[in-house]
C-alpha cells in the first residue's frame, strides 16, 4: 500500500509540473477562503493570517539569492509603507536556509514588514513553493484575491499592485 501511495504522489507531482501548477495546491482558488499561514518572524513573534482579518494581506515568498525577488521587495516595501494606514499588511517568507540568516536579517531590516523563514518549501494549502518570487493577496474577509500561481509573470510590480491591491484597499471593512 505504501508503494502505491508513493507512485500516486509522484504522479501528482509530475502532473502538477507538466501543467505548470504547484503540487498539492488545487484548493487554492480566488474567491475562496485563503489557507491560513502561521509563522515565526525573525524577531521571534508568531503571526498568522487569520488574525489579520479586516486587513488586505500580501504574502510574498522570496530568497536573498533570487534577483527578481530582490527587485520586487523594495517595491512591496514602498507600497506597504504608503498604504499601511488603509489596512495593508505585507508578510515576507524567505526560502533561505538558517545558514543565510545574517543576510536575510540585513535585507529584512530594510523592508519594514514582518519576515519569517520557511522551514520547508512546502506550505499547507499553497503547495510546494517552487518558483519565486510568488505572492498571494488576501482580501479583508480572508478570501484569496490574487493567486500568484495563476500568473505567468508573478512578480508584483507597482502597476500590478495598483491594479490588484489598491481597489481592495478602497473597499471598506
Amino acid at each position: 500500500m505504501a508503494g502505491v501511495r508513493k507512485i500516486l504522489l509522484a504522479a501528482l507531482i509530475l502532473a502538477a509540473a507538466l501543467l505548470g501548477r504547484p503540487a498539492l495546491a488545487d484548493g487554492l482558488q480566488v474567491g475562496r477562503t485563503a489557507p491560513e499561514i502561521t509563522f515565526k518572524t525573525l524577531d521571534g513573534r508568531t503571526l498568522d493570517t487569520r488574525s489579520m482579518l479586516g486587513h488586505v494581506v500580501i504574502v510574498t515568498f522570496w530568497a536573498t539569492w533570487c534577483p527578481p525577488c530582490r527587485a520586487e521587495l523594495p517595491v512591496l516595501a514602498g507600497y506597504a509603507k504608503k498604504h499601511a494606514a488603509q489596512g495593508l499588511q505585507v508578510i515576507g517568507l524567505s526560502l533561505d536556509g538558517k545558514d543565510s540568516l545574517d543576510e536575510v536579517n540585513k535585507l529584512a531590516d530594510t523592508l519594514g514588514f514582518p519576515v519569517g523563514l520557511l522551514p520547508s518549501p512546502w506550505l499547507s494549502g499553497y503547495g510546494r513553493i517552487w518558483h519565486i518570487p510568488v505572492s498571494f493577496v488576501i482580501d479583508r474577509q480572508g478570501r484569496l484575491a490574487y493567486n500568484g500561481w495563476d500568473d505567468s509573470d508573478p512578480e508584483l510590480t507597482a502597476a500590478k499592485l495598483n491594479t490588484i491591491v489598491t481597489p481592495l484597499l478602497a473597499s471598506h471593512r
